[in-house]
């Protein structure tokens, strides 16, 4: 049975940062500790009911894919082991398969995102101008198509609480430079490619996915936080796509779906889940792992 992690409870470490998912501690030797919980945030929202074992999965096919692209992109994993940084009389076992020792980055603060499908804001961006992140496409085009070729469509880094927001590159390009906004819109863009084709052979469609990205001391770029996760990605099995709809997809969108069946504006608190809406979600995770990864968790 799965172990569930709502928080992580690590006294004497230094918490840098609790997210929507991840509590990050600040080891202070230029580490830090990244615990992928099993909270649930949907719309921006985090949700009070978390869903079991799913850090565990988050953080094992992270792990898988930060291993695959070491030849596209360096990350920031330093394979250093959890136990010997936890504190003592902590059960590691908690936390063994859910958190990571990472090299300490400088966020780049813009969010990394490839699209290969007309799907979820994009759609939305797509129906209202005819473009997504300044790029216009072509008229006519159905919800969830594969598009002529990826396109990296960045938008903001919101705070927890705040919703994202598309932009386009010479936005981005004012935030960071355009040095580095070249930099991280080819790396995601060949992530991007590497995973979809990766995937496509095991009868899984990549529809779009968003990175993060981090720079050392020295300016040097890694790929950082969570990587392909059905949290950061839109995984469709290939058998169930078809243009025009939505697809099932291996993520939370069992639990989008059910929200938007009810009268919730999409602002804090979130409603709770139903019982069935939580397994169905867990279950979809855990196929999502073993069949890209091949990777089973108890």
């Amino acid at each position: 049975m799965a172990t569930t992690l709502t928080q992580s409870d690590l006294p004497g470490l230094d918490l840098l940062h609790r997210g929507k998912v991840r509590d990050v501690f600040d080891l202070g030797d230029g580490r830090l500790l990244m615990v992928a919980t099993d909270r649930l945030s949907a719309f921006d929202v985090v949700l009070p009911d978390p869903i079991p074992g799913k850090g565990e999965m988050l953080c094992q096919i992270s792990n898988f894919w930060f291993d695959k692209t070491g030849h596209i992109i360096a990350n920031h994993l330093t394979h250093d082991d959890v136990a010997s940084v936890l504190p003592a009389g902590v059960d590691a076992a908690l936390y063994a398969k859910r958190a990571v020792v990472t090299k300490k980055l400088k966020p780049v603060p813009v969010e990394c995102i490839a699209r290969g499908y007309i799907i979820g804001s994009g759609w939305k961006d797509y129906s209202k101008t005819g473009a997504v992140s300044g790029i216009t496409l072509p008229m006519g085009l159905h919800q969830a198509q594969k598009l002529e070729a990826p396109i990296f469509t960045p938008s903001t880094k919101a705070a927890v609480g705040d919703h994202d927001e598309n932009i386009d590159f010479e936005t981005a390009v004012d935030k960071v430079g355009r040095e580095m906004a070249e930099a991280v819109r080819d790396a995601t863009l060949a992530l991007y490619g590497f995973a979809r084709d990766y995937a496509a052979e095991r009868g899984i469609i990549l529809a779009d996915t968003k990175f993060e990205f981090g720079t050392d001391e020295d300016g040097k770029l890694y790929v950082m936080d969570e990587m392909l996760t059905p949290d950061s990605s839109r995984w469709w099995p290939a058998e169930d796509y078809a243009a025009g709809s939505s697809p099932p997809s291996y993520d939370k969108q069992i639990v989008r779906d059910y929200l938007e069946t009810l009268d919730w504006g999409k602002t804090p608190p979130g409603p709770r889940l139903p019982a069935e809406v939580i397994e169905r979600t867990r279950a979809r995770y855990a196929e999502a792992l073993e069949r890209l990864a091949g990777i089973r968790l108890d």
